[in-house]
């Protein structure tokens, strides 16, 4: 597998943001992790890029312990954050460069222009970053992330502020990574998104694993007009009814009563 975590737990003082979190993600499959706000998504993407020590478990990338190894885990991984983190007084192309001096990659500049006209941003390319919109910094941050072609590609919301165009762009540049042998993880609260692109689901809810499979598998029996539920349906009916098996296993779990 490209993406392997094992009983991963991170906990802040007295309070669990995650607890025992196990799943995998192969070369060319992408997962949607979902949850409410706080349910331990974006702790969980950190960990992975290497930025959070767990407080349990292990987390591999390429075959390679995010904590024991990290260069050479971070070398197999891209990670693009909700709100990507550019340099202000780095012009767009510079930022390509940058990129591949890190990486130190040979016959970049070819896939950069690409990358620069795919997510239009040629015209932006003499821009600094300081003067950027929200859209365009995502851009920037997403075509740097598919530079060096990760075998690990972890998004957490990849869709924000962008226009319909960049979102059917960003769409296909996800799908493609992926058909390249990628392991992709995209984050979002944009269910119908989750639903359309990815391939696999995992429910995070009050840090802990309430769902994980193919969507196919997971969804319940057919409802009304004898269609399947949407992945929306299915979230609001794990994570909002009291009396599911799930949240009340879940309530068990953190010593309250059913």
């Amino acid at each position: 597998m490209s993406i392997d975590v094992e009983d991963y737990s991170k906990v802040y003082g007295a309070t669990a943001a995650v607890s025992g979190v196990t799943f995998s993600v192969a070369p060319g499959e992408i997962l949607g992790l979902v949850g409410p706000n706080g349910a331990g998504k974006t702790t969980t993407l950190r960990a992975l890029a290497g930025i959070l020590q767990p407080t349990k478990g292990r987390l591999f990338i390429a075959g390679y312990d995010v904590v024991r190894q990290p260069i050479a885990a971070k070398g197999q991984l891209a990670y693009v954050p909700d709100d990507p983190h550019l340099f202000d007084r780095l012009t767009v192309w510079e930022h390509f460069r940058f990129t591949a001096a890190a990486y130190r990659l040979r016959d970049w500049q070819e896939l950069a222009e690409s990358l620069l006209i795919r997510l239009e941003l040629r015209e932006k390319r003499s821009a600094l970053a300081s003067g950027l919109s929200r859209g365009m910094r995502q851009k920037t941050a997403v075509g740097c992330a598919c530079l060096h072609r990760p075998r690990a590609l972890l998004l957490d919301e990849p869709l924000t502020g962008l226009d319909p165009r960049g979102i059917r762009t960003m769409k296909d540049l996800i799908r493609e990574n992926a058909a390249q042998g990628a392991a992709v993880v995209v984050s979002s609260h944009l269910l119908s998104m989750v639903e359309d692109l990815t391939t696999t689901v995992l429910i995070l809810h009050r840090g802990r694993v309430l769902r994980h499979g193919r969507l196919s598998d997971l969804r319940g029996e057919a409802v009304a007009g004898n269609r399947r539920e949407t992945l929306e349906e299915l979230f609001f009916r794990l994570t909002e009814t009291p009396d599911s098996p799930e949240t009340a296993a879940l309530r068990r779990d953190e010593g309250h009563p059913p």
